[in-house]
């Protein structure tokens, strides 16, 4: 967001509404939800509105983020960062009603797509058993034309793996060792995909999404000025969802049903 070298709203929207691809309603046959995630804040960027809807219709929606964002912040030293930003992240969950919070001890910046990403992100699905999995888009760009970042790449690309290794029992034996039976997710779903399937109304779960985001206290006071005000760009991102979808404000899935 806040850049000028690339279109300022996705090239669908360019496309008369007759020849966009329709996207389905998500729907409610669920009861449970993991996101999965890279850093502090990446939840908070949209998805977090559908989560205060999913908890307020009484949903358990818990987070799994690998890193503590604590590459995040210039001015302050990772190893305090690291602090500052797990709480922010805490206090943003608790907005939308969501109260567990884990961490993984990758470095920010620097996560690694491999066997020990899959398996941490494996084992935390098989220990919350989520009907859901939420991660994030990893491709080269997000809808909206930005580059994507490195983590972001990582950690979704080992999600769609981890999905499958949670479920199969002789991939990462050692986590049966360790009390954790397979378990089967419903649905993978990517936010920020340019290949949105489907939608979540969030129209009424706006000012929860904001507030979330603002949570970060820390983090936005370091962003360049230029940077969209957390309420502008949680307008956008959700403005551009419900465009695409024909509701006010929506977050937009790309999901793999697995059922």
């Amino acid at each position: 967001m806040g850049r000028a070298d690339h279109e300022p709203y996705p090239a669908w929207m360019s496309q008369p509404a007759g020849d966009r691809p329709a996207l389905a309603e998500f729907g409610d046959d669920f009861s449970s939800v993991l996101c999965v995630v890279a850093h502090p804040d990446d939840i908070e960027y949209g998805t977090a509105a559908a989560v205060a809807r999913w908890t307020a219709a009484g949903k358990t929606v818990t987070y799994f983020l690998l890193t503590r964002g604590e590459a995040g912040i210039d001015t302050m030293p990772p190893d305090q960062a690291a602090g500052v930003r797990e709480q922010e992240e805490r206090d943003g969950a608790a907005i939308v009603g969501v109260s567990e919070v884990d961490f993984g001890d990758h470095r920010d910046g620097v996560v690694e797509y491999g066997l020990v990403l899959r398996r941490d992100i494996a084992r935390q699905i098989r220990r919350r058993k989520p009907d859901v999995v939420i991660t994030g888009h990893y491709g080269d760009r997000f809808v909206q034309g930005m580059l994507n970042q490195a983590d972001h790449r990582a950690v979704g690309l080992a999600c769609v793996d981890a999905v499958a290794d949670a479920g199969n029992r002789w991939i990462f034996p050692e986590l049966v060792e360790e009390g954790f039976e397979p378990w089967n997710v419903k649905r993978l779903c990517f936010a920020g995909s340019p290949t949105a399937t489907h939608y979540v109304d969030v129209t009424d779960h706006v000012e929860q999404s904001v507030a979330s985001l603002e949570a970060h206290a820390a983090y936005n006071a370091a962003l360049p000025e230029e940077f969209p005000k957390p309420a502008d760009l949680i307008g956008m991102i959700l403005g551009w969802g419900g465009q695409a979808a024909g509701v006010d404000k929506a977050l937009t899935l790309d999901v793999v049903d697995r059922r």
